[in-house]
């Protein structure tokens, strides 16, 4: 049996301001997980769709499409499976959430710069300025991703099943407007815990910090670092404007998000069940698209109304400084240089 204590569930109700249904649905949720670690592998018939987003970022909101989605298509075949969705890191961090998705205490997950963590053949998504637009995306979807990236995932004990958006970074700081590479010097940034955009920021002559992004507003409330680096619904679910002067618009990194799976545990489950989550996965791909057009335009007006002074960053500046990153992933990657060649050659 599982029991929790009122005083508890108050005071979680007051920290967070969520629903006391909700928290209690957690904790069981939470409770439960920690029991399947003694039988790993083991699949029920409620998956635990656990993500790091914050809500009100798009990832956050995809995460919600799908779910409503994929839960009604479930219903509708008669199939007594459903998806519980858990956001804003309630189960862990992308990090945690990538080894309980082997574990098979969490079935689904979302990440995004995390997965170069996983197998290097992701880092491409790292590469600055890699994707023109949606309609090159498309091409680098079909002709790249599916056939040499998401299989090298299974190697590592990952099923990867659809490629989603979290959007095209720009940088924020509170020392100076990013115009050029060089305005990088000195300034302290978060990046996501991937060596590439790492390598990427100390390229350009920036002093880049992996970090959690669960840590990064406090560590820029108190001067721990100087910016960060996320796509605008990211740094406006986030709330950064309340810590940031600056936004550069920088558009230097295109970073999808993935709808991923532990390989193991989705194995387990049935044929059926399977097909309606990966259909409903790419089903609300067009819906997801429209919301993030139209946010990108919304937010960059709300963050200037938020007091963030913005400016546009030199493209061709930027464009110079990365042949060196280019190189090196061609370089030390299995597979770099035809992969880079390939979208190139789709851009045309």
């Amino acid at each position: 049996m599982i029991t929790f204590v009122d005083d508890d569930i108050t005071n979680v109700w007051r920290k967070t301001g969520m629903n006391i249904k909700t928290i209690r649905k957690m904790i069981v949720k939470t409770a439960c997980a920690s029991l399947v670690l003694a039988a790993p592998y083991s699949v029920a018939d409620e998956l635990i769709f656990a993500i790091g987003a914050a809500q009100g970022s798009l990832q956050y909101k995809t995460a919600e499409k799908f779910t409503t989605t994929a839960n009604i298509a479930l219903k509708d075949a008669g199939l007594d499976y459903s998806i519980s969705l858990f956001g804003d890191g309630q189960l862990g961090k992308d990090k945690e959430l990538m080894q309980k998705l082997k574990l098979g205490t969490v079935h689904l997950s979302q990440p995004s710069s995390i997965m170069a963590k996983v197998t290097p053949q992701f880092a491409l998504f790292d590469m600055p300025f890699l994707v023109k637009d949606r309609d090159h995306l498309a091409k680098i979807e079909s002709e790249v991703f599916w056939p040499s990236i998401a299989p090298t995932a299974e190697t590592k004990g990952y099923t990867v099943l659809s490629m989603w958006e979290n959007g095209f970074r720009h940088i924020s700081n509170n020392t100076r407007p990013i115009t050029t590479p060089k305005d990088l010097e000195g300034i302290k940034l978060r990046t996501p815990n991937s060596t590439w955009r790492v390598g990427m920021f100390r390229t350009w002559g920036g002093n880049p910090t992996p970090m959690s992004f669960s840590e990064v507003f406090v560590a820029l409330q108190t001067g721990v670092i100087d910016g960060q680096e996320n796509p605008l619904t990211n740094i406006y679910a986030a709330k950064f404007n309340e810590v940031q002067k600056y936004l550069s618009l920088t558009n230097h990194v295109y970073s999808p998000s993935y709808l991923v799976a532990g390989k193991r545990t989705w194995g387990k489950l049935p044929e059926e069940v399977q097909s309606i989550i990966r259909e409903s996965a790419n089903s609300i791909k067009p819906w997801m698209y429209a919301l993030s057009d139209q946010q990108e335009k919304e937010l960059l007006t709300k963050l200037e109304q938020g007091g963030m002074q913005v400016n546009i960053a030199s493209y061709q500046a930027f464009v110079d400084a990365s042949q060196p990153i280019y190189d090196q992933f061609s370089q030390e990657v299995e597979g770099g240089k035809a992969m880079l060649d390939t979208v190139l050659d789709l851009a045309k």
